[in-house]
């Protein structure tokens, strides 16, 4: 089993930047592909980037260009770096992990962090 705990999140501007953390506890997540996803108020939680055991790593398209996934297996933390950020991205965003299955299916995902909360002023 892994436990996840989100950090970074918080009120900004448009167009600032934050940094997420995904801390996990228990199992080493090494062998784990990781993804985030976010849920805005009233909508479905959605896919927003994910990386692979390989490194290899995957975008929605609303984020390409924007966002950075990046994971460091030794201090078993996940990175989300949010730049450029708009209004539509307000949302409580969501660290995930899983061993196999689509990486932009949150149905697929065994563990699930608390979540924290962006909000991206105009």
């Amino acid at each position: 089993q892994v436990q996840l705990v989100e950090s970074g999140g918080g009120l900004v501007q448009a167009g600032g930047s934050l940094r997420l953390s995904c801390a996990a506890s228990g199992r080493t997540f090494s062998g784990y592909r990781m993804g985030w996803f976010r849920q805005a108020l009233g909508k479905e939680r959605e896919f927003v980037a994910a990386i692979m055991t390989s490194g290899l790593r995957y975008y929605a398209d609303s984020v390409k260009g924007r966002f950075t996934i990046s994971r460091d297996n030794a201090k078993n933390t996940v990175y989300l770096q949010m730049n450029s950020l708009k209004p539509e991205d307000t949302a409580v965003y969501y660290c995930a992990a899983s061993l196999s299955g689509d990486y932009d299916n949150p149905n697929r995902y065994n563990y699930w962090g608390q979540g924290t909360q962006v909000t991206v002023s105009s």
